[in-house]
């Protein structure tokens, strides 16, 4: 109660009350000396019963702050039903939202955190192994009695590993940006048959080397972000290429209608294993078939590009043989 009374509100209230019951007890006592007393009273009974109520709002508004409290310092799960009626009722339904969003949140802090951790030791693990090699053929062109055919051989195997290592690194700063929302895309115009021919254009010597036969063949235009999307499209070509045998065939085809833009890319190769479809999006997953130099980052990250540019992919078996990535660009802001 001595807290209740502690109040400034409270006391400001008590004190404009008293005043109103002097001041309309020495009006009633002007106008009839025998009403004062009647006025007096009745100004007590209302300051009493203004108390009561501003009192058991006051307790109530205090168990709510206590349940708040014990929400926010604790694991407790407390229930603000028993606020759902009365004047408290627009106030608990916006705490309740508060506290359910607060929990979501905390929820995803937690789910950052593990997916942070298994990250880092996927990435230890990538670079581990690529970093062992080097340290092994280092310590092979250190030795003095090697030759120079070795020596060339070695640099180069170690020159690959490390532009590996570089293209890992190069890849996980890309997806971390795209990952805190720091990169901007931009809305250009342009046509389909330009963008896929700046897609496969890093990969044409690759594709020669390993004899296969690329046909493209794309109509309508392309609106988005022209590099990003160039390096979405590559990887998942690379990947196709890796994954179809020398003397095989890639297939790239692009259209538009009216609702999006349309790009199927299918290879000649093994396939994807069935147990392995649901994941191949997922970063560092190394299926079935990959091949000995995959990361497992390159489709994580073309499809980071193409959702967010308001775009879909999805990949499947083809009846006879091979893989098929269909990417669709839908039409509208992003």
């Amino acid at each position: 109660m001595m807290k209740f009374l502690r109040n400034p509100e409270i006391r400001t209230g008590l004190i404009l009350h008293a005043a109103a019951t002097l001041l309309v007890t020495f009006a009633a006592w002007l106008y009839d000396s025998s009403l004062w007393t009647a006025a007096f009273a009745i100004g007590v009974l209302f300051t009493l019963l203004h108390l009561t109520i501003t009192f058991i709002r006051y307790r109530k508004i205090s168990a709510l702050s206590a349940d708040i409290d014990k929400i926010l310092h604790s694991n407790a799960r407390i229930s603000l039903e028993k606020y759902s009626e009365g004047e408290l009722a627009v106030l608990q339904s916006e705490i309740s939202k508060m506290t359910v969003r607060l929990r979501e949140q905390q929820q995803q802090l937690v789910d950052d955190k593990v997916l942070l951790a298994d990250s880092l030791a996927d990435i230890s693990h990538q670079i581990r192994t690529p970093l062992t090699s080097i340290n092994l053929l280092a310590s092979m062109l250190s030795e003095p009695n090697i030759s120079e055919e070795q020596r060339i051989r070695l640099s180069q195997e170690m020159f690959a590993l490390l532009s590996r290592i570089e293209w890992l690194i190069t890849a996980l700063l890309k997806i971390s940006k795209l990952d805190a929302g720091t990169v901007e895309f931009k809305k250009e115009n342009t046509t389909l048959k330009e963008l896929l021919d700046r897609s496969v254009e890093p990969l044409l010597i690759p594709i020669e080397l390993k004899e296969q036969r690329l046909t493209l063949s794309a109509e309508g235009n392309f609106a988005g972000d022209l590099s990003w999307t160039c390096e979405a499209l590559g990887n998942i070509i690379k990947n196709c290429m890796e994954h179809t045998p020398d003397g095989g065939s890639i297939d790239i085809t692009a259209a538009e209608n009216a609702l999006f833009s349309e790009i199927v890319i299918s290879d000649s190769g093994c396939g994807i294993a069935k147990e392995d479809l649901p994941h191949v999006f997922e970063r560092f997953y190394k299926g079935k078939n990959s091949v000995d130099k995959s990361f497992g980052i390159g489709l994580a990250l073309a499809r980071t590009i193409i959702s967010a540019q308001n775009g879909s992919i999805k990949a499947e078996n083809l009846p006879s043989k091979g893989a098929r990535f269909t990417i669709r660009f839908f039409k509208g802001t992003f």
